[in-house]
């Protein structure tokens, strides 16, 4: 065929396609298949978002206008919700990550050295706890996430796999508030469960229903305990509910330092001293840094991708994955090493996040272990320290544009382990309050290593 037919015939068929689609005539950035996607996986954002952005926004202007002031009021709650007891397993929900499978959705997943990112994994275990809540409470509440407890590495995973994500709701007393039990597990064969050993973590997150209209708590249903199975998970709740209850109470900002604390502090400040001493011949060494010089800050605006199913808050999925990776960067940064993760400490969510609102994340290394002074009730290491636990708090808080009010939305303290002897030395009040805080959070890393419930990371590993 002679160039002048060629070009006939593909201005031919290209009318021949502009006729049947007025976008026929773009070619396309990618041959690749279309996923639109904010870091979670599909399914759980086909449930999390209700309306795309725009109708959302475009309904509440119109809410807010003059000339609509009866549409203006919050929807509100019906007055015969039935609060009758539920089963646990009408809240199970599960979904599989094919990971393994789905190259394309691993790239969602993967970080620049082929590991699965922990932070988008987090990231769809709140948004899976958001599905397993409306499932108890139904849609006429509005659920938000208000705590997570300890999040460990029970098994690590040694290679990409199809993952199963999977909870449900196992402590509600009738209250506002309800636990979630989750699980992350090698995705196992039809028709049957999951493994111990290929159980990768399991937690549990706190969520608290609200009133739509007023934002204030509402009673939710009870859940029922049919088998032995689920009377010990409700047991299992009781106790964590008491735990956190205990922790808060025990708050630096309630009671002051007990007596080996306050020696810790005195200690920690003769040597300081020690450093500055012209007569002393001790020297602050080359591996031990000053906390002010460990802080790491993130500046950034909340988008309407990552909101929740309420369509003008943030969800709190996002605030767990940012604070993981400002933290991985913190640590890394810190020892010039490349952290493993080891663990996320109960945190709180205090306060929403906005969309359109400015988000400021500011992480410190706040303790090490072994620590720079050691108390009487450390334990001794007769060995070269090869390794240490680095411990990293992200205080997060938000603002409006306009940058007036602030308000704290949470304290995150992940815990890592670097290949290196390194040290943090607190100096202020202020930083020594961190120090102590941390310190009683190590306390309880380390006891979930030795009862074998969490790894420390010293095992090759696919994860972060």
């Amino acid at each position: 065929m002679s160039f002048r037919l060629k070009l006939a015939w593909a201005l031919s068929h290209s009318s021949r396609l502009s006729r049947r689609s007025p976008l026929a005539g773009y070619r396309a950035f990618s041959h690749s298949s279309q996923r639109c996607t904010d870091g979670v996986f599909r399914e759980l954002t086909a449930q999390r978002t209700q309306m795309p952005w725009i109708e959302a926004f475009r309904k509440q202007q119109q809410q807010q206008g003059q000339d609509a002031p009866s549409e203006a009021s919050p929807p509100t709650m019906p007055k015969d919700r039935d609060l009758s007891a539920k089963r646990m397993s009408n809240s199970h929900h599960s979904i599989i990550l094919p990971l393994a499978r789905d190259p394309w959705l691993l790239d969602t997943y993967a970080n620049a050295c082929g590991q699965l990112r922990l932070g988008t994994i987090f990231m769809d275990l709140d948004a899976l706890s958001g599905v397993i809540a409306y499932k108890h409470t139904g849609d006429d509440v509005t659920t938000v996430t208000a705590a997570f407890d300890r999040i460990v590495i029970n098994h690590p995973l040694t290679e990409i796999c199809d993952l199963e994500l999977s909870g449900m709701v196992t402590y509600a007393t009738g209250r506002s508030s309800m636990e979630i039990s989750l699980q992350v597990a090698k995705a196992p064969k039809d028709g049957e469960s999951a493994k111990p050993e290929d159980i990768m973590i399991t937690c549990q997150c706190t969520m608290v229903s609200l009133d739509p209209a007023t934002k204030k708590p509402v009673n939710i249903s009870p859940v029922r305990t049919d088998t032995e199975e689920e009377k010990q998970l409700y047991q299992q709740g009781e106790r964590n509910s008491k735990h956190r209850k205990e922790r808060s109470q025990r708050s630096l900002l309630n009671k002051t330092p007990n007596d080996e604390e306050s020696d810790v502090i005195h200690d920690i400040w003769r040597r300081q001293l020690q450093y500055h001493d012209p007569n002393d011949s001790l020297r602050k060494p080359d591996n031990v840094f000053f906390m002010d010089a460990t802080r790491m800050q993130t500046t950034q605006i909340m988008m309407p991708q990552y909101r929740n199913r309420h369509n003008f808050m943030i969800f709190g999925g996002f605030l767990l994955k940012q604070t993981f990776e400002l933290a991985f960067c913190a640590a890394a940064s810190f020892s010039h090493k490349r952290p493993t993760f080891v663990s996320l400490d109960p945190s709180i969510f205090q306060n929403p996040v906005p969309v359109g609102s400015v988000l400021y994340l500011t992480a410190t290394v706040v303790y090490t272990d072994p620590p720079v002074v050691r108390a009487s009730s450390d334990p001794r290491s007769t060995s070269e320290v090869k390794q240490t636990r680095v411990q990293v708090r992200v205080d997060s808080k938000v603002r409006n544009v306009e940058h007036g009010e602030t308000k704290p939305t949470g304290q995150f303290n992940y815990t890592f382990t670097v290949d290196k002897d390194i040290k943090v030395m607190p100096r202020s009040y202020s930083e020594f309050m961190m120090y102590i805080d941390a310190r009683r959070r190590a306390k309880g890393v380390l006891e979930s290593l030795r009862h074998g419930e969490a790894d420390a990371g010293a095992t090759a590993r696919v994860t972060e």
